[in-house]
This record gives structure tokens, C-alpha cells and sequence, in this order.
């Protein structure tokens, strides 16, 4: 009987260690799940919206999407997804503030939407700095550019704040760390140690002191709340937030009274930097 329980316990830390390993090999395949279909511009009825590209490291071409602002005084919103879909998708939620006047570009990370590479922490860090530097080299003022992420994309966006101070930082469904939530959900693994992108907006947002807005679902059950508190708590003022009873981790801005809370937010802090 001892000799069947020892091959059991065997059998289970052989097992055990197999699942390691996959889960290490694997997990940039399930924390970058990229919508690689190419989208095509068409499909969205805007014809203000125009393909641009930018060059993060030699030989590695990305394609973007970018719609100028209604008039030169307005912001620029430089968008930055999730971690599953392309610039395609996010349209329809961004066209609130297309409407409102704000020029709007959305980030085309590699290995996403068509776009050549393979997405890591490293990588779309360079895809962020690479959009940033073409609004710049287009004419338009750092005072003039809001940075907008959604989920992982709030990651993208902390780290690229965190660098170069944007007028206004929005922060959509944001986990403290990627490995924070990796822990949640994966809580019978050594996350922390196995982890090759952690992106620790924690550890990054004590370095931002422009002014935030941070939404959240009560309900999201992909990136807990509790997370979106964390890191709200950790970060300086300026900062307001939302904690939307009713919402989970994609429909944010299905409800109209956050588009409008967003709107203002971005009027409210844009409209003193912005030299017409």
C-alpha cells in the first residue's frame, strides 16, 4: 500500500512539473492571444481615419490607425488595447470620442492585426514609444497627447507615461501587475517565478504625476476590481475613478454616463495645455 501511494505521489509532482513547464512555454501564447486578421479600414465608415506606420526597430514595419483631431486645439488620444483582438475592434468604443472632436490613434502592437513580429513586454514597449514619437514628429505637443489603455493596454500606457508625461492618463479595467492577476487565476502555480512579462504597473505608477482617471467593473472577473483599487490607491493626484456597479472587464464604455465622465475628464485637462 505505502509503494502505491508513493507512485501516486509521483505520478502527481511528475505531472505537476510537466504542467510547469507547458505553462511556461506557452505563456506568452495565452497572455498575447493577438487577433492577427488583417482589418481593414473600410469596414468603419470613417473617412477622416488613415493608415500611418512607424518602424520600432530596424526591418519591423507596424501598421496603425490614426484620425486627426476636429481642429488643431484638440487632444490626441493615443490608444492602446487589450490583449486579445487588433486596432479593428476598438473602433466602435472610440468612436464616442472621434465624435466629440478629439483626434484618435490606435495602436497596431506586432504580431496583432496583421502586423509582423512576436508581442512581449520589450517589444510593445518599443511599439508604444515608436507611436508616441510619430505624434510628436506630426506637429502635435505632449500637452496636446492623452494616453487611453484597456486592460493589458493600461500596462502599455503606465509604462509609457512613466517615461514621457502625457497630459492626462486614462486607465480602463487596469491590473496592478499582469502577475497579480496570473496569481488569481493561476493561484496553484509559482506565477511570480515562472512569469517572463510582469508588467508591474505598481511599481511604475508612484513615477506618474499627470492627471488620471481610472474605470473599473465591479463585475469584471478577468481583471478583479480589487486590482484596479490597488493600483488607484498607489497613485498620486490628481485622480478620480469610476468603480461601475453593473460593469465587467470589456463594456465600460457601453454605459453613457462613463463616455461622458471620460469626455469631460479629457476636456477638463487638456484645454489649459493646449497653445491654439
Amino acid at each position: 500500500m505505502k509503494g502505491f501511494f508513493m507512485q501516486l505521489l509521483w505520478g502527481a509532482l511528475i505531472a505537476y512539473f510537466i504542467i510547469l513547464v507547458i505553462m511556461f512555454l506557452a505563456q506568452r501564447s495565452l497572455m498575447y492571444p493577438a487577433g492577427r486578421d488583417m482589418p481593414r479600414l473600410a469596414d468603419h465608415a470613417l473617412p477622416g481615419m488613415q493608415a500611418i506606420e512607424t518602424e520600432p526597430e530596424a526591418g519591423l514595419r507596424l501598421t496603425h490607425w490614426f484620425h486627426p483631431p476636429a481642429s488643431q486645439d484638440q487632444p490626441v488620444i493615443l490608444y492602446f488595447h487589450g490583449n486579445a483582438g487588433h486596432r479593428g475592434d476598438r473602433v466602435p468604443k472610440m468612436r464616442p470620442l472621434i465624435d466629440a472632436g478629439f483626434g484618435l490613434l490606435i495602436t497596431g502592437y506586432r504580431g496583432y492585426g496583421g502586423n509582423p513580429g512576436s508581442p512581449s513586454e520589450a517589444g510593445l514597449r518599443a511599439d508604444a514609444r515608436s507611436v508616441h514619437d510619430w505624434l510628436l514628429e506630426a506637429g502635435y505637443d505632449s500637452g496636446q497627447i492623452v494616453i487611453f489603455g484597456e486592460s493589458l493596454g493600461t500596462a502599455v500606457s503606465v509604462a509609457l507615461a512613466s517615461e514621457r508625461p502625457p497630459a492626462a492618463l486614462i486607465l480602463e479595467a487596469p491590473p496592478s501587475s499582469i502577475a497579480d492577476v496570473a496569481a488569481a487565476h493561476y493561484w496553484y502555480l509559482p506565477v511570480r517565478l515562472l512569469i517572463r512579462d510582469p508588467w508591474d504597473s505598481l511599481a511604475r505608477i508612484g513615477s506618474i504625476s499627470v492627471p488620471l482617471f481610472l474605470m473599473h467593473g465591479e463585475r469584471d472577473h478577468v481583471v478583479p476590481v480589487r486590482f484596479g483599487r490597488k493600483l488607484y490607491e498607489a497613485a498620486n493626484e490628481p485622480k478620480q475613478a469610476i468603480f461601475h456597479d453593473n460593469a465587467m472587464h470589456t463594456d465600460l464604455l457601453d454605459y453613457r454616463d462613463v463616455v461622458e465622465a471620460v469626455i469631460a475628464f479629457i476636456r477638463d485637462k487638456t484645454v489649459m495645455k493646449i497653445q491654439p
